[in-house]
């Protein structure tokens, strides 16, 4: 008689035991994929392969510049995460616009860049993170390219003699927008020792730091370079 009721209590323990394994609760249930909303995660799974684990030393921009985090909106950090960069190698991660983020993950990639990492503004007056579309003049873009940016960049910004490397490069300008570059004259990269619009590294004794117009001149000579090099993608998608 003590077998089959010690049987039948066994089996029983093993079922209560099935049971709470195969029913996880509370803090061990598995979060969904659309439901994570925790930054670190978010971050690790989406932009640390082009922005580097830290936010720099990535083939993108470094995302932890205190400049760039001071200038640019919330609003457009967020729309550049959801809709991404047209024309370049950043894509769209908004599910509205074929990613696979919610509207509450995109926010939260957004707030959390600014809250993990300290926005700084210098003490130079700075230009605007951007400036309305066809805005610049080439011919005064390439006086300040060749105060501000030449002496690293080569003339013409073809590189060469041992410089940092040619920027008048079909291949780099027909994957980067003119608000990218806008930025890149504004904020420069630091994980790269490229100096920001205030800089004087590299520079003349006597430069002074570039204006939003100085800048706004940059980019339409960077732009005019990728008009006559070939890449044969119009400017006009090159707005984000």
């Amino acid at each position: 008689m003590n077998g089959p009721r010690t049987a039948l209590l066994l089996l029983a323990t093993l079922a209560a035991g099935c049971a709470r394994t195969s029913s996880p609760g509370g803090a061990d249930r598995p979060v969904p994929a659309d439901r994570v909303l925790d930054f670190a995660t978010l971050y690790g799974q989406n932009c640390a392969g082009c922005h580097g684990a830290d936010g720099q030393f990535g083939p993108a921009p470094p995302l932890n510049d205190p400049l760039f985090l001071a200038l640019v909106p919330d609003t457009d950090l967020a729309m550049i995460i959801a809709e991404g960069r047209p024309e370049t190698p950043m894509p769209a991660f908004s599910r509205d616009a074929g990613g696979t983020l919610t509207d509450d993950q995109v926010q939260a990639l957004a707030d959390g860049l600014k809250a993990r990492w300290k926005a700084e503004r210098p003490a130079a007056p700075t230009p605007a993170y951007s400036a309305a579309e066809g805005h610049g003049d080439r011919a005064r873009g390439q006086r300040v390219f060749d105060r501000a940016c030449a002496t690293c960049h080569g003339k013409d910004g073809l590189g060469g003699d041992g410089k940092v490397g040619p920027i008048h490069e079909p291949a780099f300008l027909a994957l980067i927008s003119d608000q990218a570059l806008r930025r890149f004259v504004i904020t420069g990269r630091r994980d790269l020792k490229m100096p920001n619009f205030a800089g004087k590294e590299g520079r003349p004794s006597d430069f002074q730091p570039l204006t939003s117009e100085d800048v706004a001149d940059v980019v339409a000579l960077l732009a005019d370079w990728r008009r006559t090099s070939g890449t044969g993608r119009p400017d006009s998608q090159r707005t984000h």
